[in-house]
């Protein structure tokens, strides 16, 4: 009986997530993307934790989705970007399978664009144990990694100079892999990305966790991509970061600027959706960081200059 009405309990939530965005009109607008000048930083949010970020004369996507539904669940705001208007894309990045970070109609949309502008595919990278869900989609290579391992990207067309190795790090992160239910051996994590005189992290899904003050030891981000969003009921801490946790998470990196993601695109929870990065300023104001924080709308992009 106790495991009928846990069920119960689990496809109610389930419903209301659903139900409360299914005939909501999408909020903004897409854009069309900000390119940076040889030598800069580009990052630009796309929605929920999807960016396209410029990185010393390479063009990445960090977990892409660009579709309007996950199955059921419908976005809330509009994806910043048009796939369409992406210049060649060289790698896209994978923190874990979890659907709305893994979108395989997004991922194949980002295949023939690219294939169309250069006649490559992009490189993907992955944690290890994700590779089986993207390796038949055609990307050029399937990188796979495990937490501290590394990896160099390059230009997959040679359209503009590598202006320096870019290296890539996978970062450990306290969350969980599956897909569906029983695939747990799936790997997950963040990674920090670091060339032409930038460092940039971006965390994946993670509860707050002692890592961080490591990774910032170890890696020295200068940008943090930290999520915000799917702390509530609290049990939720447990696997992702609430507005506090995510700044004590950036204090603990040392970094120089918080960029939140991971809220106000899929309800996935229960707080409300325009509470997470009120939070979030209020958390920074009280710890005299406000000026570090950077929230970004769906399409704006950073530009930040190297570090000489």
């Amino acid at each position: 009986m106790a495991q009928n009405q846990i069920r119960r309990q689990k496809l109610r939530f389930l419903s209301d997530l659903v139900f409360s965005s299914l005939f909501k009109p999408m909020r903004g607008v897409t854009q069309a993307p900000v390119l940076a000048a040889p030598g800069e930083l580009g990052v630009t949010f796309i929605g929920h934790s999807s960016f396209f970020l410029q990185i010393a004369g390479l063009s990445l996507l960090i977990d892409p989705v660009f579709a309007n539904y996950l199955y059921v669940l419908k976005r809330r705001r509009k994806a910043g970007l048009s796939i369409r208007d992406l210049p060649v894309i060289d790698a896209v990045l994978l923190t874990h399978a979890h659907m709305d970070h893994l979108n395989l109609p997004s991922l194949r949309r980002i295949l023939r664009h690219t294939r169309r502008m250069c006649g490559k595919a992009p490189v993907a990278v992955v944690p290890r144990g994700v590779e089986d869900l993207v390796d038949k989609l055609g990307f050029s290579e399937v990188i796979t990694l495990e937490w501290w391992g590394a990896t160099e990207l390059r230009p997959i067309c040679g359209a503009s100079p590598l202006l320096a190795p870019v290296h890539l790090t996978l970062t450990p992160a306290r969350h969980w892999g599956a897909r569906m239910f029983a695939d747990t051996h799936r790997g997950f994590g963040g990674y920090v990305l670091a060339g032409a005189g930038h460092r940039v992290y971006h965390s994946g899904d993670t509860a707050y966790f002692p890592g961080f003050t490591e990774i910032g030891r170890r890696l020295r981000p200068r940008i943090a991509l930290l999520p915000i969003g799917a702390y509530y009921p609290d049990n939720f801490r447990g696997v992702h970061t609430s507005p506090e946790d995510a700044l004590q998470a950036f204090l603990d990196l040392g970094a120089e600027i918080l960029v939140p993601m991971h809220y106000g695109t899929f309800r996935l929870s229960l707080e409300p959706m325009d509470e997470p990065v009120p939070r979030l300023l209020a958390a920074a104001g009280r710890a005299g960081v406000a000026a570090k924080m950077l929230p970004l709308t769906e399409g704006e992009t950073k530009i930040v200059s190297a570090r000489n």
